[in-house]
């Protein structure tokens, strides 16, 4: 297997205020877009599979086809293979991939399939010409991406101003872009695509137990996780600051009229090759 190239390091970390939301992504909430295209038989590869929930629905909904899912992480595939073997799923696998060198021929999947990597990848753009390259004529290449810049939440916090400021200081220093939602379709042009259809989509926490979930990931994040050491470790944050910032996100997550809101660039991208 090719060494890895050109990759950035993943700014989240797999903690376990991380894997929090990771597994609460499905098929439903995170790939709405691309689950109208698929059918029974197709062969799937699910990228930055992480612990697998979505590739685990994918799965479901080709009973007469397969997905693979990949991650460069070989730890987080063990949490993978224990969300499928326990919805009991036979026509699915896991291996250890970069999406920047894949081991797979040409013309080898019906869909390939990203939530969440472009933003955390060195180079975006040779990410969506090796997943191209690995998509039979006439697939897709269906990719999601939250864009951090275009987050909104009320009621307006300081605290939460310097969040988001510090979390792209963080992952731009780390390789990786943090607003990629609004580029993805840019990217797929430069990638050799034609046949792109862009849309959006959002995540929404407005309810008290959605408010009080998310705030509380984030703040944990924040003070425990990979993000938080490499905050420290590169000079963006001391100690006094995460606190600040995870202080702000539990008082946001109290306030009865919260509101916030995740945009998503999505692009569905058909292989004319």
């Amino acid at each position: 297997m090719p060494e890895p190239r050109d990759t950035a390091v993943y700014t989240h970390g797999h903690h376990e205020s991380v894997l929090r939301s990771h597994t609460w992504r499905t098929a439903a909430n995170s790939a709405a877009y691309l689950v109208p295209s698929l059918r029974p038989h197709m062969k799937i590869l699910d990228i930055g599979c992480g612990p697998g929930t979505i590739t685990a629905d994918l799965a479901e909904l080709v009973p007469d086809g397969c997905v693979t899912g990949v991650d460069r992480v070989p730890e987080i595939l063990d949490r993978a293979r224990a969300t499928a073997a326990g919805r009991g799923l036979a026509n699915i696998d896991f291996a250890v991939a970069d999406v920047h060198a894949l081991q797979y021929p040409d013309d080898t999947f019906c869909v390939v399939h990203a939530h969440q990597v472009l933003q955390h990848v060195g180079d975006p753009v040779r990410a969506l010409r090796e997943m191209k390259r690995v998509v039979r004529p006439g697939g897709f290449v269906a990719v999601r991406d939250a864009d951090y810049a275009a987050m909104t939440w009320y009621p307006a916090s300081e605290g939460l101003d310097d969040w988001l400021d510090l979390y792209r200081r963080v992952a731009r220093a780390n390789g990786g872009e943090p607003d990629a939602g609004r580029r993805l379709k840019a990217w797929a042009r430069q990638a050799g695509f034609t046949d792109i259809t862009a849309t959006s989509g959002t995540w929404t926490f407005a309810t008290p137990e959605e408010r009080a979930w998310w705030s509380g990931l984030w703040a944990d994040r924040t003070l425990a996780s990979a993000y938080a050491d490499r905050a420290r470790l590169g000079g963006h944050a001391d100690d006094a600051e995460l606190r600040a910032v995870a202080g702000a996100w539990r008082e946001w997550g109290t306030r009865e009229d919260g509101w916030f809101s995740v945009l998503h660039g999505e692009i569905l991208c058909r292989n004319e090759a």
